[in-house]
């Protein structure tokens, strides 16, 4: 069996972040941690490790600062309702930059996007108008909120 998984690469705070993220997410798990020592990394060594995160599992590395992240990369957390999208959007933009549509950064520089359910299913409408309205709505928010999505819909 084959599997893909992301790899992120951070300057030299990856353990933090995965004590972060694992600390955001219930259904978490820090899978394991290398550490290994190299002379030219700042911070002393070199840590690359797997985490689990709801049913992802991806993989980070302190690399130093050669790369950056960006949002060319992001990771989309569906959300089932506002309580979901409250907390996520909180909890991960804590320390971070909130962005346009539903999308921030966290503290480690790290893109996520926050999505209720309710976005693609008003989206997803046939109705082009109605769909156009929600879109509005949604390039007018940050955080998104799911009564306002609903209000332009239902206009």
């Amino acid at each position: 069996m084959v599997e893909v998984a992301p790899f992120l690469w951070f300057n030299d705070n990856a353990e933090r972040a995965m004590e972060f993220y694992a600390g955001v997410f219930a259904n978490s798990e820090i899978v394991h941690i290398t550490r290994m020592e190299v002379p030219s990394m700042t911070n002393g060594g070199f840590v690359v490790g797997t985490i689990r995160l709801e049913n992802l599992t991806f993989s980070i590395m302190d690399g130093g600062p050669s790369h950056t992240l960006n949002e060319a990369f992001s990771l989309v957390v569906s959300c089932q309702d506002q309580d979901d999208v409250d907390y996520f959007w909180s909890a991960l933009g804590d320390g971070g930059e909130p962005g346009p549509c539903g999308w921030l950064k966290d503290r480690f520089g790290l893109s996520w996007q926050i999505v209720p359910n309710l976005l693609i299913e008003l989206l997803s409408d046939p109705d082009p108008e109605r769909a156009g309205r929600v879109r509005d709505a949604m390039m007018a928010m940050g955080k998104i909120e799911c009564d306002a999505l609903q209000a332009a819909f239902d206009a």
